[in-house]
């Protein structure tokens, strides 16, 4: 096993645990404007949440590609009962189709409710983050806590790992 793949189980383990640890902890904002940039926020902690808008503006506008720049690879998800590593970011475009996500869900569009840093330093940030999904008819249908791990590699800012009490 290379390194890259050791750290990446690291991370897994640590999102299981994590999750569970936050589960049914959340507190929902009242308004978007509880999702803006506070002052006291890092560099780091508002680069990462430049990264979060990003994440849903281009998972919404179902444009998979610019949803994967998000993202780092190998990227981790803990969801289903299960954890998906997806290697790189060829292999994730190939194997997403937010199309086909939309119509099984009856989805439309999703929304952030809250996003709260738990732990940040200049290199990483742990957000814990609340989302709903929304119909074609704009009526929310279910919410969801996660916890998601942003990086910063050479490329930028991004998501390793997110791990989702969503299917």
């Amino acid at each position: 096993m290379t390194n890259k793949l050791i750290q990446t189980l690291a991370v897994v383990l640590a999102l299981v645990f994590a999750g569970n640890v936050l589960a049914g902890h959340h507190s929902e904002a009242t308004s978007k404007s509880a999702l803006a940039l506070d002052v006291g926020q890092s560099d780091a902690e508002q680069a990462a949440l430049q990264v979060m808008y990003e994440f849903m503006a281009s998972f919404n506008s179902r444009d998979v590609p610019r949803w994967a720049d998000t993202l780092l690879f190998p990227h981790v998800r803990v969801a289903s009962g299960g954890v998906t590593v997806n290697p790189t970011k060829g292999a994730f475009v190939a194997e997403t189709d937010l199309e086909e996500f939309a119509r099984i869900n009856n989805w439309h569009h999703s929304e952030w409710n809250s996003i709260e840093t738990i732990q940040a330093d200049a290199q990483k940030v742990h957000f814990k983050v609340r989302f709903t999904r929304f119909n074609p008819k704009g009526e929310a249908y279910v919410a969801f806590n996660s916890l998601y791990v942003l990086q910063k590699t050479e490329q930028g800012w991004g998501i390793r790992a997110r791990s989702s009490f969503a299917p």
